[in-house]
């Protein structure tokens, strides 16, 4: 059994123990740190992206981007427009005389020609007052019969001193009330034969017709009545010729101002014609009308053509293109439409400047040809316009660049 002084010297044996073990512990984790210091900066020193500590970063690489000059010919200048066809001639049927309608004599949308019968109305009431008409002439021409008789035995009493020259004045004012009376019966039978005649209503030009709005047997109001609003049967719109209506913008109408004076003096202006996605301008017209006036909401002045349409394919109310040469072939610049950025109500081109910064210009562009765009002003025939890398073509930025080619048929290489 361990004695109070054998326990004393275990316990102070086992502190030290403690204390030792406590001091070496430490040093390990003194020794691992240094040795993880000494292995990252010898890492950093030797690795194979360590540079030198008085080598700077390396440079990066400029962006890349395909140039070329713009593509220069000798094309005519042209202006391009929406146009909207419309009719020539367009008139709404009515009938000038009321009454039943007997008769419609079209289909709806047929093409009809002029004098064509149209629509038929009763014309039994109109017969009777002409048959009237013609009875009060007759009975007009008989009293003037009587009255140029009178005045002759009139005169005849005058002359041998049996009759007054008061009785002469009287025959003679009743023979004019009886020639008065026989040109009024004539009126009335030109009247009455002027309504039977509107009983039938023709076509008054070649053209189309609309769905008709009145069927048979429907009473209808005419013109000449006045006392209801007259009764609308159809329409009917030429086509051939036909117009084509569109819009000068303020700086179309100033170039072709400007190319419009050895133009007068009795020139046919002709236009190209193109319909819905069609590329080919196929059908053509003569430029006709140009409107004295600017709208001032719009800016735009009114414009039209007169376009041929023997084959009745156009019809008003259709849309077209519409393409107007207004020069003579000259020297031309040309771009990919590709290559042209929109900006606000302008438009501008990327260049390249010759200490390889990027330059942008604004410039006029004009119509598309063969997929280029026409370039009326603004660019140079040596600048160097960027076709390719635009996205990292910002203004300012040092481009390295690559030659391309623009090609005549809207390709580049």
């Amino acid at each position: 059994m361990l004695t109070e002084t054998e326990l004393a010297s275990d316990e102070r044996a086992d502190n030290k123990g403690r204390r030792i073990s406590g001091r070496t512990s430490a040093k390990l984790w003194v020794a691992a740190g240094l040795a993880g210091i000494v292995f990252v900066g010898a890492w950093l020193k030797y690795s194979p992206g360590a540079s030198g500590s008085s080598a700077g970063a390396a440079p990066a690489a400029l962006p890349q981007v395909v140039v070329s000059k713009p593509l220069a010919q000798d094309i005519d200048t042209r202006l391009g427009f929406l146009g909207q066809f419309a009719a020539v001639s367009q008139v709404e049927l009515r009938a000038q005389v009321g009454g039943t309608l007997t008769g419609i004599f079209f289909k709806d949308g047929d093409i009809v020609r002029k004098g064509d019968l149209l629509f038929t109305i009763d014309a039994r009431p109109y017969e009777i007052t002409l048959a009237e008409a013609n009875a009060q002439l007759e009975v007009a021409a008989a009293r003037l019969q009587l009255a140029e008789r009178q005045l002759d035995r009139a005169k005849d009493l005058e002359q041998s001193n049996a009759g007054s020259v008061e009785n002469v004045d009287q025959r003679i004012s009743d023979q004019r009330s009886a020639r008065a009376a026989v040109e009024e019966a004539k009126a009335r039978i030109r009247d009455a034969q002027f309504d039977l005649d509107h009983c039938r209503i023709t076509a008054p030009f070649t053209g189309r017709m609309g769905t008709h709005l009145v069927s048979v047997g429907n009473l209808i109001a005419g013109s000449r009545t006045a006392t209801s609003p007259t009764t609308l049967l159809a329409t009917l719109v030429s086509l051939d010729p036909i117009y084509l209506d569109f819009d000068m913008s303020e700086s179309d109408f100033l170039a072709y101002s400007k190319y419009r004076g050895p133009l007068k003096g009795g020139h046919v202006q002709k236009v190209e014609v193109a319909l819905g996605d069609d590329n080919q301008y196929a059908r053509s017209g003569v430029f006709d009308f140009l409107d004295n006036v600017l709208d001032r909401s719009s800016g735009t002045i009114h414009a039209r053509a007169m376009v041929a349409n023997s084959d009745l394919v156009l019809t008003p109310g259709l849309f077209a293109r519409v393409r107007l040469v207004v020069a003579p072939p000259s020297p031309t610049l040309l771009v990919p439409d590709t290559a042209v950025l929109p900006d606000q109500s302008q438009h501008m081109v990327m260049t390249v400047s010759a200490d390889g910064r990027v330059a942008p210009k604004r410039v006029e562009v004009g119509e598309i040809r063969d997929g280029l765009r026409v370039i009326r002003s603004g660019l140079a025939p040596n600048d160097r316009v960027i076709l390719d890398g635009l996205l990292h073509a910002a203004p300012g930025t040092k481009v390295a660049t690559q030659d391309g080619t623009i090609r005549s048929d809207g390709g580049q290489d």
